[in-house]
């Protein structure tokens, strides 16, 4: 009881409505869709009304397409208007500023999507906080109540952004939760991280896929015993289907998948069901779209984001880099939301040193490609288990000292791994428009010194 008080008191310092939207949220869950739907689209009225009157941008737009914000009342109706790009948010990002900002609580963000090219965005705070509130109700499909231990094992992407190592200890002790890093997974730190699992005790692990199976392969090849868990999360990437069997064996436990990206605001969780991802309905409106843009009621397309929350930086119709498999079927549980029954193109790959270390693939992005505005595009490939191969679509104030910034830090990992960087116009796509920017091109992807 005291966990689950202190979780809630820090939450409500910095957002008072925080428990009090969650447990709307937990109530909201059972509404018939069409409830649902009409919450959506009245909300929606109001952001396109607001970007309309308070966002340069959008107000240049409707006057092109000669729309006016009472042509856009419907989840139809945004067909009407063009995909929102990364690219088109970078080339006009003054006029992507309400005119109101100033009087706005928001935090500065930055994301890199499966390209790996970071996006500078504003999150109002509110919204931030609904974003942890759907999380934790998204977690509640797989018994999770606020205050429960927790592991986290993965990237700064679902560590709670904490800026020092005082504040994420704060922040870990009012949460009741232990981070550890998918960046770090050798022999010694894997060792570290299940005393800590079996001395913390926590009833759920969260993580990165790749990174928890890299982990559960690790024990099971070990045979080292951890605490069985009363379930596991998986995010940010594919779940294969072998993954979750090995991941539930190892634990055991059921594995329970999600999907979320701020920036967008669209979130979709699985129930014990298993029959697909639920898709969220409060925050934002998530579209499935063919390659003409137009909304798909069954099978395979682009995920499109119209954030209902945050006029900080209104994104409509935003391509999310992720292709996901909507479908019409109903879930057992009850629960009236539409499903995601596949997530396709966020695959992070796991990289081997010659010493036999794992390195998360997310690594070279988050500490190296985020940082550095001179590269545009990159791809890193390991075919040996020695050498990694990394293409770059370098922007014109690409210099020596990025070279070797890049470099530095590949081999802060292993001074063993000789580097070979190539400087391309383009990188490969799929037939999906998308492309792996980690591959581990080695056979079975396994490291060949276990």
């Amino acid at each position: 009881m005291f966990n689950k008080q202190l979780f809630i008191l820090a939450h409500t310092l910095f957002e008072p409505s925080f428990y009090k939207t969650y447990k709307f949220l937990v109530k909201n869950q059972w509404r018939p869709y069409a409830e649902l739907i009409a919450d959506q689209e009245k909300q929606l009225r109001y952001m396109i009304s607001f970007a309309y009157d308070n966002v340069p941008y959008y107000h240049k737009l409707f006057k092109e397409l000669m729309l006016k914000p009472g042509d856009i009342r419907t989840i139809e109706d945004l067909q009407k208007l063009p995909i929102l790009t990364k690219d088109i948010i970078k080339q006009h990002w003054e006029d992507f500023k309400p005119l109101n900002l100033s009087s706005m609580k928001y935090d500065n963000q930055a994301t890199g999507g499966s390209t790996g090219t970071p996006l500078q965005y504003r999150l109002l705070q509110r919204d931030r906080f609904l974003s942890g509130a759907l999380l934790y109700r998204g977690w509640g499909y797989g018994s999770y109540e606020l205050g429960d231990r927790i592991i986290f094992l993965g990237g700064s992407s679902i560590g709670g952004g904490a800026s020092s190592i005082l504040e994420q200890k704060a922040h870990e002790i009012t949460r009741n939760l232990r981070k550890l890093s998918s960046y770090d997974m050798g022999e010694v730190e894997m060792e570290r991280y299940t005393g800590l699992i079996n001395n913390f005790k926590p009833k759920f692990l969260r993580g990165y896929a790749s990174s928890i199976y890299f982990y559960a392969q690790w024990l099971k090849e070990k045979d080292i015993p951890v605490l069985p868990l009363n379930a596991i999360f998986t995010t940010a990437e594919k779940l294969h289907p072998h993954m979750r069997d090995s991941i539930s064996k190892v634990f055991d436990c059921e594995v329970f998948d999600g999907y979320g990206l701020n920036d967008g605001g669209v979130g979709a969780y699985e129930c014990p069901e298993h029959s697909g991802l639920h898709i969220d309905t409060e925050r934002s409106i998530m579209e499935v779209v063919d390659p003409g843009g137009y909304q798909l009621d069954e099978g395979h397309g682009q995920i499109i984001a119209t954030s209902l929350h945050n006029y900080a930086i209104p994104f409509i119709r935003y391509d999310t880099g992720d292709i996901g498999n909507i479908t019409q079927e109903k879930c057992n549980c009850g629960r009236k939301n539409l499903l995601l029954s596949e997530i396709l193109g966020r695959e992070y790959e796991i990289l081997y040193t010659p010493e036999g270390q794992g390195v998360f693939g997310g690594f070279f992005t988050t500490k190296i490609f985020y940082q550095m505005d001179s590269v545009k595009e990159f791809q890193v490939i390991q075919k040996e288990i020695n050498k990694l191969i990394v293409n770059i679509v370098p922007e014109n104030s690409f210099q020596d000292d990025d070279l070797n910034f890049i470099k530095a830090v590949i081999r802060s990992k292993s001074k063993k791994w000789e580097v070979e960087v190539n400087f391309v116009d383009t990188i490969d796509r799929s037939k999906a428009g998308k492309y792996k920017f980690v591959i581990n091109e080695m056979e079975n992807n396994t490291c060949p010194l276990w």
